[in-house]
């Protein structure tokens, strides 16, 4: 057969026909709960790889099972990435990743957000990556700053109200 008909592979795509997940250009901080956090995913995944390369002749289970060993390789890249922050070795003063802030908006209303690694980040419940807009303008704050978090829907104006580490 003439290698014109051949489809070679793309420098980021392996024998399993799956392009790698990118990685992030940031460095892969994680709090001690984040690395766990990956710990357990990659092991749930090898556990799930096991029951379905059970059966290498099954063909329905080709295309989950080349789907899971690259999101295998990409949480393993993390894991390998990974750079443990101890919040308490944070200083206590100052807003630094792992810190829980609670602030104050405009109106009054307080929210705690804490700031923690990309992979472990949960906006939904107040979990924000230290890469994101709102952990910016709070990185280096002390309490009784007004810090300004530039979002999509216009600035908004915090007060840190205060600061904690731990879990």
């Amino acid at each position: 057969m003439s290698r014109a008909f051949v489809k070679e592979q793309d420098g980021d795509e392996l024998a399993d026909g799956q392009p790698e997940l990118p990685q992030s250009p940031h460095p892969n901080y994680v709090r001690p709960q984040g690395l766990a956090k990956l710990k357990a995913r990659l092991a749930a995944l090898q556990q799930r790889r096991c029951v379905l390369a059970a059966d290498p002749d099954d063909m329905m289970s080709r295309t989950p099972l080349a789907q899971l060993l690259r999101e295998a390789r990409y949480v393993e890249a993390r894991i390998e990435r990974a750079i443990l922050v101890d919040p308490a070795e944070q200083p206590a003063e100052r807003v630094a990743f792992g810190a829980s802030v609670e602030v104050a908006d405009e109106d009054g209303r307080t929210r705690c957000f804490t700031i923690v690694g990309e992979d472990e980040a949960e906006p939904e419940h107040g979990l924000v990556s230290w890469v994101s807009p709102l952990a910016r303008a709070l990185i280096d704050a002390e309490v009784g700053d007004l810090i300004t978090w530039e979002r999509p829907s216009g600035a908004l104006e915090l007060e840190v109200l205060s600061i904690r580490y731990g879990s």
